[in-house]
């Protein structure tokens, strides 16, 4: 790659940098490109080792980033970017149409469950969330509170996987239609309940639970089973257990590592 190509691909980061999504890392980028992302520049700071690594883990993306990678120098990359990625790739992505997302969200009816996180406060959760959805095939995750799941951090700890299910914020009295269950310690055992595929499927903070809104909006409280004295699970084990009960990945999705 030319000089040239790379001055004109730092110039270029900069003008996109304000209104994408940044994509931070090797499989976040991978990911985002396997489920359609418009992925408007990509970067590394060693092309050769980011191709290889591609062989490796993705060889069905090998040619196109071949393609869409530009190589910048390290200290430019260091510039760009709160902390770089081990892999040393970083991209700019367009944000998904919150319409489309909206219309699959409210869909009827839907084949798999939306995971509602009830005013969540750690941003890394977030992202292990949408991880987990997509990797189940849940229709998607939203987030209520004052949270963007869209967030850095938020996409970062997803790989990328954002892309790959509808991830959206809205307010408590606009979710999805379909029936709410809410994951709560005082709930039916989960072993005795069944998910129907139109569920909404809540989980609060770790430290608060449900808000009391969200429990009362609840069609059923369901409780995951717990030894006494234990205060909590993580919220992403407790997203991946409720799924692993629902069921997991509809059959006409690819069951594909998401490593």
């Amino acid at each position: 790659m030319t000089e040239n190509a790379a001055v004109a691909a730092l110039r270029q980061w900069s003008g996109l940098a304000p209104d994408a999504v940044l994509l931070d890392g090797f499989h976040a980028l991978k990911h985002a490109l396997r489920f359609g992302a418009d992925v408007r520049l990509a970067v590394c700071d060693d092309k050769a080792v980011a191709l290889g690594l591609a062989a490796a883990l993705a060889d069905d993306l090998t040619e196109v980033l071949g393609e869409r990678l530009v190589e910048v120098p390290a200290r430019s990359l260091r510039d760009l970017l709160p902390r770089v990625h081990p892999t040393g790739v970083a991209a700019l992505a367009a944000r998904p149409s919150r319409r489309k997302n909206l219309d699959s969200l409210s869909r009827a009816p839907r084949r798999a469950p939306v995971v509602v996180l009830d005013n969540p406060r750690n941003l890394g959760n977030v992202g292990a969330v949408v991880r987990l959805a997509a990797g189940f095939g849940a229709t998607g995750v939203v987030t209520t509170g004052d949270m963007d799941p869209w967030h850095p951090n938020a996409v970062r700890a997803g790989a990328g996987l954002h892309y790959a299910t509808a991830v959206e914020h809205l307010p408590l009295p606009e979710l999805p239609p379909g029936p709410l269950y809410a994951l709560d310690p005082e709930g039916d055992d989960i072993r005795t309940v069944d998910f129907p595929d139109d569920a909404l499927v809540a989980f609060g903070s770790e430290r608060h639970g449900i808000s009391p809104e969200l429990r009362e909006r609840a069609t059923r409280l369901v409780a995951l089973p717990m030894r006494p004295q234990v205060s909590s699970y993580n919220l992403a084990t407790s997203v991946a257990m409720a799924l692993f009960h629902w069921g997991g990945t509809p059959a006409d999705l690819p069951a594909e590592s998401l490593g």
